[in-house]
């Protein structure tokens, strides 16, 4: 009669099913077949003793214990690879490899410079990108899936450590030949009655620390009453722009490619233009080898030398 004892297998098996969202594609990444991950998921759930997860039409979701032990199992992954992190660590110092996620707009800051100059000061030193969402970030790092993420805002959690790196400019953006916006207003009042493209607020979403910005601007300037189209995606947000929906407050490094495209121009309302911080992210317990350590030193020397 197997004893019962959670294994690591059984949680890296839940822990990929919730992450790919399903049992099939788990075990294609896993490289087993779909009963062997089955049996893996029976076993925890009758070691805890209650259902990990309900299914769905295509696919599974989380019952309320799977959303309840998801923390803890991530943790435990996170930690295990810590301590084989720390082991190669005695053997590749100043070596190694760095996983980094980071938003893909901030591909077109001056960190891309900076992570271009620490690879040719450290050859030797693997940097591996991945890009995702500000929240998906978090979720990436806290996981153990990458060493350092680089996002927009601080992660409140207290399992994260944050630390800002720069200040990305947020400018007020309409559609080229736009008829809602005459001239090229230089006063907030110059968009009186025009309407924003906006995250949602309140709701959670990833653009939330955006949409507050702009409603203390909107407040700040007497612009509250203004119609606010709410989108929850920064590209369908652009292309909204740039059909003249509404103007909206964006990062500088999104609009890039549309300024130089003509479809989008930026209005000259100073009094509208701010910033939102940049921040280097990583587990606060995480074990971090002396080549994610170079790298924290090069990205926030540069921050407080600005």
């Amino acid at each position: 009669m197997r004893e019962e004892r959670m294994e690591l297998s059984e949680i890296e098996a839940f822990v990929t099913i919730n992450r790919v969202g399903g049992f099939t594609r788990a075990a294609g990444v896993l490289h087993l077949s779909q009963p062997a991950i089955s049996r893996r998921i029976e076993l925890l759930e009758r070691e805890l003793g209650a259902p990990l997860f309900e299914r769905i039409p295509g696919g599974v979701r989380l019952s309320e214990a799977g959303k309840t032990f998801l923390p803890y199992a991530q943790q435990i992954l996170a930690t295990v690879g810590d301590g084989l992190a720390a082991v190669h660590g005695l053997e590749e110092e100043g070596q190694g490899t760095i996983r980094l996620v980071l938003v893909g707009t901030l591909a077109s800051t001056q960190l891309t410079a900076q992570l271009q100059a620490f690879r040719t000061t450290y050859p030797q030193i693997r940097l591996l990108l991945h890009t995702a969402r500000s929240d998906e970030v978090s979720t990436l790092v806290l996981q153990g899936d990458a060493h350092l993420g680089l996002r927009y805002f601080i992660d409140p959690r207290p399992e994260i450590h944050s630390q800002t790196v720069t200040h990305e400019p947020l400018l007020v953006a309409c559609a080229a030949h736009s008829h809602l916006v005459k001239n090229t207003p230089t006063e907030p009042e110059g968009v009186s009655g025009v309407p924003w493209v906006s995250f949602p607020l309140g709701s959670g979403s990833p653009g939330e620390p955006f949409a507050r910005i702009l409603e203390r601007l909107l407040l700040r300037w007497g612009l509250e009453e203004a119609e606010r189209i709410i989108i929850d995606s920064l590209t369908a947000q652009k292309r909204l722009i740039e059909a003249d929906f509404g103007i909206g407050l964006v990062p500088a490094s999104s609009i890039e490619e549309e300024l130089r495209l003509g479809t989008l121009r930026v209005l000259p309302i100073e009094a509208l233009q701010t910033e939102a911080p940049v921040m280097v992210i990583h587990r606060r317990q995480a074990y971090l080898s002396r080549a994610v350590r170079l790298l924290l030193v090069m990205l926030t020397h540069q921050a407080e030398s600005v």
